[in-house]
């Protein structure tokens, strides 16, 4: 049996490492985000045939919406992995309709075999971004209050105080990785931290009910040895699941970054693998413990008051 309450000093270290170093880079380097809470347009564009970059930029220059713009070159491949596609994606701050067409027309006059039906436009103004951020926020909050309650009715307060850590530990340190690597946040990217949310709850909710099973077994003094047991005794379904799990997002990654090219989705799947790892991880080494340490101060506090 591995003694993972003995190590849970630890892991508070390593987690105290993880959630200093996500907020060092949220202070220092900010997030990278994307023009879904900026405002902005995105071109997604198919020029039908081969081009560099300094060719692009050439024809870029004249418009000054494009001055400091990130342009990304895009390839996706078929089933038998020949490139299938080449294309470009702009992001710029935002240009009006008629700036676009005028964008649009330069650059199919460079290559005529720019394809009309493959051409993709995203264009979200300022206020409509600050908006989605507001609901962005909103919705984490909604489903933090709701755990709460559902935790606090299912099982006790204690262990709703504890999983909420847990997910705001998983929150932190994801959302600390895309900020230290400059990943793009966009809606997909919330998406996803919502979807870690109901998946690291899961998680710790298997547990903390073979904690409240266990318990009815020992006595009340020997609150270290149950969660130990309790974590041993899901350790191998939690693998196991998180495993297959990771196996299908991964197959999903290389999809979408190989095959369809799509930067998007490709966040999407990134923060949901980070989210998985750490949920694992929180829901054996973080929740658990703090479970532990809040029942043993209550316990410690009853028989002060019993004496």
């Amino acid at each position: 049996m591995i003694n993972f309450i003995g190590n849970r000093r630890k892991a508070y270290f390593l987690s105290a490492v993880l959630v200093i170093a996500g907020f060092l880079s949220l202070v220092i380097f900010g997030l990278n985000l994307g023009i879904d809470f900026t405002g902005g347009t995105v071109l997604h564009l198919n020029l039908g045939e081969d081009f560099t970059m300094a060719e692009v930029q050439e024809v870029a220059a004249p418009f000054e919406e494009l001055e400091g713009a990130a342009i990304q070159v895009v390839q996706s491949r078929d089933l038998s992995g020949e490139l299938a596609d080449e294309g470009l994606v702009i992001k710029a701050s935002y240009i009006e309709e008629e700036r676009r067409d005028m964008i649009l027309s330069a650059f199919r006059d460079r290559w005529p075999a720019l394809d009309p039906a493959d051409l993709r436009i995203e264009s979200v103004g300022p206020v409509i971004g600050g908006e989605l951020a507001r609901q962005a926020f909103l919705s984490l909050v909604v489903a933090v209050i709701l755990m709460v309650a559902y935790i606090t009715f299912r099982f006790e307060f204690r262990f709703a105080v504890a999983t909420i850590a847990a997910l705001l530990h998983n929150i932190i340190i994801v959302i600390g990785i895309f900020s230290i690597l400059q990943l793009e946040i966009n809606v997909p990217f919330v998406a996803a931290i919502l979807t870690v949310f109901g998946y690291s709850v899961n998680d710790t909710i298997v547990i903390f009910d073979r904690i409240r099973e266990n318990i009815k077994h020992q006595k009340q003094s020997n609150f270290s040895k149950v969660v130990n047991e309790s974590i041993n005794q899901n350790l191998v379904r939690s693998i196991n699941t998180s495993v297959t799990t990771l196996l299908v997002l991964t197959a999903l990654l290389f999809g979408f970054h190989y095959f369809i090219g799509s930067l998007d989705l490709v966040v999407f799947v990134v923060a949901l693998i980070l989210g998985v790892i750490v949920g694992t991880y929180s829901s054996i080494f973080v929740a658990s413990p703090l479970w532990l340490n809040l029942q043993e101060v209550n316990f410690s506090s009853k028989r002060r008051r019993a004496a």
